[in-house]
């Protein structure tokens, strides 16, 4: 059965530059791509690597107003240093400030965008060697040379917690 007309995918990145141009900047947004990226093939198998989480979630600032379940978009949450809390117990981290479909979701399972509970069902099974001590987050609304930064103190701690391969979980 073929689906509705509209029913297609939503034009995000054609949708962000025009918003840039309708805020008033000279150029649409640009998003940063190289022509190199530095991943590189897992040198033994998922089962015996060590793996992180990396998450966009934000940690809950209770003075920065409302971060809850169904909150609305809020600026005051985001967060902009790197940070790195223990994968022992899930830490209290929340999305309310970047944007995702708030009329078909709430964010009310931790779960649906932070996926340490299955990562350590997946180190107990086996499917993946080990999780690692900590997750780490990275900030967001951030400019490419700041993000360039970001990435690289991502890089230092996760080669300083010895992580083999990383799910990067955008929010």
């Amino acid at each position: 059965m073929f689906a509705e007309d509209y029913d297609v995918p939503i034009p995000y990145m054609q949708r962000t530059r025009d918003y840039y141009l309708a805020l008033g900047y000279d150029n649409p947004y640009r998003w940063a791509h190289f022509t190199e990226v530095p991943f590189t093939p897992l040198r033994k198998p998922l089962a015996q690597s060590r793996v992180g989480l990396v998450t966009t979630a934000a940690p809950l600032r209770p003075e920065a107003g409302d971060q809850g379940p169904g909150a609305p978009y809020n600026a005051a949450a985001k967060f902009y240093q790197v940070y790195s809390v223990t994968t022992d117990e899930v830490p209290d981290l929340r999305i309310s400030h970047v944007g995702y479909d708030r009329k078909h979701t709430s964010a009310a399972d931790i779960n649906t965008y932070l996926p340490l509970t299955a990562m350590r069902e997946a180190a107990t099974a086996g499917r993946i060697g080990a999780l690692a001590a900590r997750l780490h987050g990275a900030p967001t609304n951030r400019s490419h040379r700041a993000t360039a930064d970001d990435a690289a103190e991502l890089l230092r701690r996760c080669l300083e917690d010895q992580i083999e391969a990383v799910v990067l979980v955008p929010s």
